[in-house]
């Protein structure tokens, strides 16, 4: 039984732009790790919700909002996203740090992560480590981004929010 810290509830809202046998939010729900929302307007209000377009980076002081609201998810095609995504939807919206995808669609590709990915990195920076574990255990390449990310995720998960920037580059600098 997971203790009720260690498991916010964590929600998908699926464009159904990808292949199915690829998509990671499927999966997650299939093994009811996540909750399929039908709408965007089913997204509450106060839950913090993964949009690489907001101006805002996720940090560990996000952590009682993602326990008291939840966290959500907006699963749709990398090739799509400019189109899709707009900077403000429904909640309080935040990106991710850099980081690098272990999935085999997009290996070591920055910031180009599989829905799975997104909602493990914000479960580890916010301090739900074992929850993110939990939902890349049932992916054979979940270790691999854990690895390809273990010191950034180290590091994000300690620096206030104002700092991110800073951190972002010593990881990953712009060439």
């Amino acid at each position: 039984m997971i203790e009720r810290d260690s498991a916010p509830r964590i929600m998908i809202y699926d464009y159904h732009q990808d292949d199915p046998t690829k998509c990671t939010s499927a999966k997650l729900e299939k093994f009811h790790l996540a909750q399929p929302l039908h709408t965007l307007r089913q997204i509450p209000r106060s839950a913090i919700v993964l949009n690489p377009l907001s101006n805002k980076t996720l940090s560990f002081q996000d952590r009682p909002i993602i326990d008291l609201y939840g966290l959500v998810a907006l699963d749709c095609s990398w090739n799509h996203a400019g189109e899709t995504l707009q900077e403000n939807i429904r909640g309080d919206n935040r990106r991710l740090p850099t980081l690098l995808a272990g999935n085999p669609t997009n290996y070591s590709s920055r910031g180009r992560l599989s829905t799975a990915e997104a909602l493990s990195a914000a479960l580890i920076i916010t301090g739900f480590d074992e929850r993110a574990k939990q939902l890349l255990g049932i992916f054979k390449w979940g270790k691999t981004f854990l690895t390809l990310n273990r010191e950034p995720l180290r590091e994000y998960a300690q620096t206030p929010p104002d700092q991110l920037v800073i951190q972002e580059r010593e990881y990953f600098p712009t060439t």
